[in-house]
C-alpha cells in the first residue's frame, strides 16, 4: 500500500500531533504543506481544517479519526493503552483539550501572535488582553496535571501528543513564556518530552514569510 500522507502545515500543533503519533508508531509518511481551506484540505475536510490524510483509497480528517486509524491500520504495539482506565483519562484529557483548552491557548492566544489580523502584522493586544487571564489559569491547571511528567500514568501518551505542540509555542511568548519560566512543573515537562524523538522529529519550521 501507498505511503501515509498528512495534508496540512507542520507548524499546526494538530499536524504535528498526527505527525508525532506516526513517529512513534515508526510509521513512514509524507507531509504536504497546505492551509485550511486550501483546496486539496477542502476536497477531503467538510470544515476544510488541517490535518487531513490520504492512504491508497483512504481519505480522513480530524486528528483523533486519523490516529485511531494509523493505531489499528499498522503492525505493532499500539500508541491507546491496552489498560482500560489509561485509555479512558487519556481520552478524557483529549477531550477537554479539544473541546476548552486548545481553542483558547491555540486560536484564542497563539494566533494572536502569529495570524493577528491587524493592519501591520503585529500581534493583536486586544486578544491577547482578553485571553491571558483565561489562559494563565489554563496553565495553571496544566501544571497540577503534568507534576509526575506526564498527563497520564507514567508513560507517554496521546494526551501528551496532543499537548507538547501547544507547550512549544506558548514557552516562547511573552506572558506564557514568562508564566512556563516560573512553574516547576511545566517547565520540567516541556524539557522531558523536547528529548523524546518523535518530538525532535516534528519540531515545526518557521511559518513561510516569517
Amino acid at each position: 500500500m501507498s505511503k501515509v500522507t498528512f495534508i496540512g502545515a507542520p507548524q499546526s500543533t494538530f499536524v504535528r500531533t498526527v505527525r508525532i503519533a506516526a513517529e512513534e508508531r515508526k510509521i513512514a509518511y509524507d507531509n504536504i504543506f497546505a492551509m485550511p481551506h486550501s483546496p486539496e484540505v477542502d476536497a477531503i475536510h467538510p470544515l476544510g481544517k488541517i490535518p487531513v490524510l490520504r492512504h491508497g483509497d483512504v481519505e480522513l480528517c480530524e486528528s483523533r479519526a486519523i490516529i485511531t486509524y494509523l493505531d489499528m491500520s499498522f503492525p505493532g504495539p499500539r500508541l491507546a493503552s491496552s489498560d482500560p482506565l489509561i485509555a479512558a483519562k487519556t481520552e478524557q484529557f483529549i477531550g477537554m483539550f479539544n473541546a476548552t483548552l486548545q481553542p483558547l491557548l491555540g486560536p484564542g492566544y497563539i494566533g494572536a501572535y502569529f495570524f493577528p489580523g491587524t493592519g501591520d502584522g503585529s500581534p493583536d493586544r486586544t486578544r491577547i488582553d482578553a485571553n491571558i487571564g483565561k489562559a494563565t489559569e489554563y496553565l495553571a491547571l496544566l501544571a497540577g496535571m503534568v507534576k509526575n511528567g506526564h498527563l497520564v500514568g507514567n508513560d507517554f501518551t496521546l494526551a501528551d501528543a496532543y499537548l507538547v505542540p501547544v507547550l512549544y509555542y506558548l514557552k516562547n511568548l511573552p506572558e506564557s513564556g514568562a508564566i512556563i519560566g516560573k512553574s516547576i512543573p511545566l517547565s520540567a515537562y516541556i524539557e522531558r518530552h523536547d528529548a523524546r524523538p518523535s518530538v525532535k522529529a516534528t519540531a515545526p519550521p518557521p511559518l513561510p514569510g516569517r
